[in-house]
């Protein structure tokens, strides 16, 4: 309420959802720190097919496993998309071929049939001037170095409705650079959580 920003991660049966624990508090952290929009100060856990989800403009999705909605939290997201919400879907796997990733989008193309579903989001959008500027997504430390397609993914992808993102898919796996408690980022070289700024801004403008 008032314009308050609220951290909601997406539940869902088939999968770990529940992965990252701390990207919440690390996000608030960030909006507080850069900005002067209010935050709540607990995250919340909601499922697609609520009643309540079209109160939160931004949805955290995240994990490794397979995902499946039923058909009645597939009509939440596209009512909730087609009421501007924007849906961040996290790859932990930071792969393109991985369960996560090929599940996911198999499911958003159900929800949004579409030839161009999950088409690649340009560097030049707008979600990179949202805040802080960037000239594309932020590469992390996860995807350089860790398991997965060994590719450094240089895109996003997405589904637009009526000229605005809707749901975006990464997998640079942003969920585990976002992981540790808040109170050490003083001790990181440079602040990885300024994309996350970007990504509520664009949300909830």
């Amino acid at each position: 309420s008032g314009g308050e920003f609220a951290f909601a991660r997406l539940r869902y049966d088939s999968g770990d959802w529940d992965y990252n624990p701390k990207v919440c508090a690390n996000v608030l952290d960030a909006v507080l720190q850069y900005t002067t929009i209010p935050v709540r100060e607990q995250e919340v856990v909601i499922t697609a097919d609520s009643t309540e989800l079209g109160a939160f403009p931004f949805l955290f999705m995240t994990g490794h496993k397979l995902v499946r909605f039923s058909e009645k939290e597939r009509q939440g997201l596209v009512r909730y998309v087609e009421n501007g919400g924007l849906l961040f879907s996290d790859d932990c796997n930071h792969d393109v071929n991985g369960l996560y990733s090929t599940s996911f989008v198999a499911e958003m193309r159900r929800a949004f049939p579409a030839p161009d579903t999950l088409a690649k989001i340009s560097n030049r959008h707008a979600l990179y001037r949202s805040f802080f500027r960037f000239d594309g997504p932020p590469q992390t430390s996860h995807e350089i170095n860790g398991w997965g397609d060994n590719v450094v993914h240089d895109y996003l992808r997405g589904i637009e409705h009526r000229g605005r993102l809707g749901v975006i898919l990464a997998n640079q796996d942003y969920g585990c650079e976002w992981d540790y408690a808040w109170q050490n980022k003083r001790f990181r070289r440079s602040d990885n959580t300024k994309f996350a700024v970007n990504l509520v801004v664009y949300a909830m403008t």
